[in-house]
Order: structure tokens, then C-alpha cells, then sequence
């Protein structure tokens, strides 16, 4: 049987290995025929603490971690575009 996967941005690492990912799903409204998105937050765990904001990670379902925390992050398929500035050193989205 195969796990339930995820595809979401990573929109906060304030806590220690975990993140919080948001996983958004398009569809069609049955009556007014418009794309509608919404979304739903999960909290994900992150061992190394390889994630940063922006970055877009694919996460898998695993055992109750905690108890808001049942998913891991499986891999990350893209990450956020940074640019450090040579001047002030400060790194820029």
C-alpha cells in the first residue's frame, strides 16, 4: 500500500525539526463553474533541518510523531530562490 504524499511550501521552520507546510488543491465550484483553491497547513517532520522558507518539498505520511505531527518530509523538490547581497550580507528573497 502506498502512503499518502503531499506536494506544499514550506511557510514556516520556527520550531525545532519540524516545518509547516501548505498544501494547496484546485477545483472546479459545482454551481458557480469557477477554479476555487483552497488550502490546508501540516505540520511536517525534518530531522536534519534541511528546509527553508520558500522551498517547495514533497511530504509522506508516517506514524503519529506528536500530536499534531503524522507527516515527514520525503524529499525536497525545489529550493527557494535566495540572493545574498555582496554589501550588507543580508539574504534576500
Amino acid at each position: 500500500m502506498t502512503r499518502q504524499n503531499f506536494i506544499g511550501m514550506v511557510i514556516s521552520t520556527a520550531m525545532q525539526k519540524t516545518v509547516k507546510v501548505r498544501v494547496q488543491r484546485h477545483f472546479m465550484h459545482p454551481k458557480i463553474q469557477k477554479n476555487i483553491t483552497r488550502h490546508k497547513n501540516f505540520l511536517a517532520h525534518d530531522e536534519n533541518e534541511l528546509c527553508s522558507l520558500g522551498d517547495i518539498v514533497r511530504i509522506e505520511a508516517c506514524r503519529p510523531l506528536s500530536k499534531m505531527k503524522s507527516f515527514i518530509v520525503a524529499e525536497i523538490m525545489s529550493p527557494a530562490k535566495t540572493w545574498v547581497d555582496p554589501e550588507t550580507k543580508e539574504v534576500k528573497r
